[in-house]
């Protein structure tokens, strides 16, 4: 699944999608609805990429809310943040009123996910090796009201190869300028067997280990992004604490051993006389 991702980008560098050179994005509608973060969680604003109408190629950003609720939108209870490519395929379930004419993309640097170790759950980062955005399939809902309401969820898929380690799903990563724009064509309102082949597993994505703190909704930072083995603060801080602990100890343990016995030299007897029992004097010494 996909339940935590990033976009600690600025809004300009966002617009500019680095990486997509060839999609260009009109207006930003609610943009300042969006605050960059490193640690999006499901009910945050967002934004995400549609299709200004459907007969139109021209593309815009909009700032959605994430989660579609299963029933009103304004019910309170179970919600989807994400869309299973399996359902969506078979036109299984509520996806069914989505999946031809409700497409978008979803802009982010990458996603979060956690590894199972017994009782641990340890947070990893995953993000395209290529440097530029990450941009995940995704469905959005418009609610029928005077103001409407819109918000959205991203499609996940198996697992690939490389990363089922780590979970068994993973979000549907469009990696082309050609696979984005084939996927917000709305204008036929149909759904097509070319289109089902773009929910599948992408390669070409690098994962680490990051922050625990992450996993706390509203904890911000950007050293969420970062490997937990290169920061300042992580595995190889503590390693070098570790080895500092253990020479200050030896050092410790050379300053507290007991210096040698020094033993007095002994006058020298005149030649050819022998002292046969020399007389040692012994003190007591108080020990306080």
């Amino acid at each position: 699944m996909c339940g935590r991702y990033a976009l600690g980008l600025q809004r300009a560098e966002i617009r500019a999608l680095p990486g997509y050179p060839n999609l260009e994005i009109g207006e930003w509608v609610n943009e300042d609805n969006f605050v960059p973060r490193y640690n999006i969680a499901p009910n945050s604003q967002a934004p995400v990429i549609r299709r200004r109408n459907a007969s139109s190629p021209d593309l815009q950003m909009q700032t959605m809310r994430w989660g579609i609720p299963y029933g009103k939108i304004h019910a309170k209870g179970q919600q989807a943040i994400n869309a299973r490519s399996e359902n969506i395929m078979e036109s299984a379930g509520m996806w069914n009123k989505y999946r031809s004419g409700n497409r978008c993309v979803v802009v982010s640097q990458g996603y979060y996910e956690w590894q199972t170790k017994g009782k641990a759950k340890l947070p990893h980062f995953t993000k395209n090796a290529d440097g530029k955005v990450m941009l995940m399939a995704g469905l959005y809902h418009v609610s029928e009201e005077t103001i409407p309401n819109y918000v959205f969820a991203i499609i996940t898929t198996s697992a690939s190869t490389s990363l089922s380690w780590l979970h068994d799903r993973q979000p549907v990563i469009l990696t082309s300028d050609a696979d984005v724009t084939k996927w917000l064509d709305t204008s036929s309102n149909a759904w097509s067997a070319e289109l089902g082949k773009l929910l599948r597993p992408a390669e070409g994505l690098i994962c680490y280990q990051v922050p625990k703190e992450v996993g706390k909704v509203g904890a911000e930072s950007p050293a969420f992004v970062q490997p937990v083995a290169t920061r300042k603060d992580g595995i190889e801080a503590m390693f070098a604490k570790q080895r500092a602990k253990q020479e200050g100890n030896k050092e410790g343990i050379k300053r507290k051993r007991s210096p040698s016995p020094v033993i007095p030299s002994m006058q020298s007897e005149p030649v050819g006389k022998v002292n046969k029992s020399p007389k040692i004097e012994c003190k007591k010494f108080k020990i306080e």
